[in-house]
């Protein structure tokens, strides 16, 4: 998730916990798209049956920053078929100014779209999210990935802000890839939050759900939001498991 400050601190953009919602103009120099795909296999959509038929295929990029993961995992998951196929990708942020700078790079405008939206503004986000999904006469995304946004949202809206994003996911989807923050980088995040003299996040001590994040998104997932884990993939270089979800 990115902020809506677009003034970003030169210093934020050097390191990857210091904005407040996430906000890196250059967050891909620094955690390059590589360092997903690897984890993920090419032949996912195959995999998972939904490169049979003619319809659509629709998937969501929750948290897109400037698009440069959307559209690399575009082309990882179609090879050699990237132009004109029926797979059609959604990617959306908070910050409009990386929007923009993803519209600019985008080199398959026909499949890929980029907007302005912040899923944490439920009433926002239904209509948005609903309308894209009518187009396409879908009632969910066939595909949905979320990486690096679940500890946004739960330093910024607390712990039900967390959990109402797992199940905000769950609903939008038939299929969650999520990669969850692990509690270091919590910490981390609030460190260098103060360290350039700004305010802590307003939930980070409130916070009763910590540990191993990664299992408490599966868990709640799981019980509460008619999902099951299919598969981990492991862990990136930074350590954070990419965890498969399917609806039950």
């Amino acid at each position: 998730m990115e902020t809506q400050d677009s003034h970003v601190n030169s210093d934020e953009t050097k390191d990857p916990g210091a904005a407040t919602y996430g906000n890196f103009i250059n967050y891909y120099t620094f955690n390059p798209p590589e360092n997903r795909l690897g984890l993920i296999p090419e032949a996912l959509l195959e995999n998972l049956g939904l490169d049979s038929g003619d319809e659509p295929v629709l998937m969501l990029d929750v948290g897109c920053n400037s698009g440069d993961l959307s559209v690399a995992l575009y082309k990882h998951l179609l090879g050699k078929n990237a132009s004109g196929s029926k797979l059609h990708l959604l990617g959306f942020d908070l910050d409009q100014d990386l929007i923009l700078r993803a519209e600019a790079s985008n080199p398959f405008p026909r499949n890929i779209q980029f907007i302005p939206l912040d899923i944490t503004d439920d009433a926002e986000s239904q209509i948005c999210l609903s309308s894209y999904l009518e187009k396409h006469k879908r009632s969910r995304f066939h595909l949905c990935t979320c990486f690096a946004v679940t500890m946004w949202v739960h330093l910024n809206h607390g712990d039900t802000g967390f959990k109402s994003l797992l199940a905000r996911l769950a609903s939008l989807s038939d299929y969650l890839l999520l990669e969850a923050q692990p509690w270091k980088c919590y910490r981390s995040a609030a460190r260098r939050l103060r360290k350039l003299g700004r305010s802590d996040f307003d939930h980070f001590k409130a916070l009763e759900i910590r540990g191993d994040m990664a299992a408490h998104a599966g868990q709640h997932l799981e019980k509460h939001c008619s999902m099951e884990l299919m598969q981990s993939f492991g862990n990136t270089s930074w350590d954070r498991s990419l965890l498969l979800f399917r609806r039950r």
